[in-house]
């Protein structure tokens, strides 16, 4: 056998393995506690600012997070803690596990400063907690609503399927 018969048969196996897609998110709010939301022009519906990690270029589900938030808002913060993982299912579409971090408090500063990727996004609001599900549909609203839970309690990262805690 040569020598680099086993990395083609290792890479074979790479590439036989199933496939999980991978996006990371942040969750801001103002000072009264309201959620940041995106307005996507390529799709229906609101969305946090994120995106898909970019795990082929060795990016973390962090890295992805400030990135994707720095290049749709403009803000490049620094981003809190793990609040949400979320693995959903998804019918046309490998599944996504998606990461949810504290983008902490906006003052008024900062939100002053948000830079719409005219490429991608149409616009941006601020959406109460009671509101949240009327923009944000399905798991993404229940996901935001779990971190928000995590926040107001203190707990530990909210483990979720489809949107829906985990134990």
């Amino acid at each position: 056998m040569t020598t680099t018969q086993p990395v083609r048969d290792f890479a074979a196996y790479i590439a036989s393995l199933p496939r999980v897609l991978a996006g990371a998110a942040a969750l801001f709010r103002d000072e009264e506690g309201r959620v940041l939301l995106v307005e996507p022009n390529y799709r229906e519906g609101w969305a946090l600012p994120g995106g898909t990690v970019e795990s082929d270029e060795g990016e973390s589900p962090r890295e992805g997070a400030r990135r994707e938030t720095a290049e749709e808002i403009g803000l490049d913060r620094r981003l809190g803690r793990l609040l949400a993982v979320d693995w959903v299912k998804g019918p046309d579409r490998p599944p996504v596990v998606a990461y949810l971090y504290d983008g902490g408090v906006l003052g008024a500063q900062e939100l002053g400063a948000i830079r719409l990727q005219e490429s991608e996004l149409v616009s941006w609001r601020l959406v109460p907690r009671g509101e949240v599900t009327s923009y944000l549909r399905g798991s993404l609203g229940r996901r935001v609503l779990a971190a928000l839970d995590v926040l107001a309690e203190g707990s530990g990262t909210a483990e979720l399927e489809d949107g829906h805690r985990v134990h």
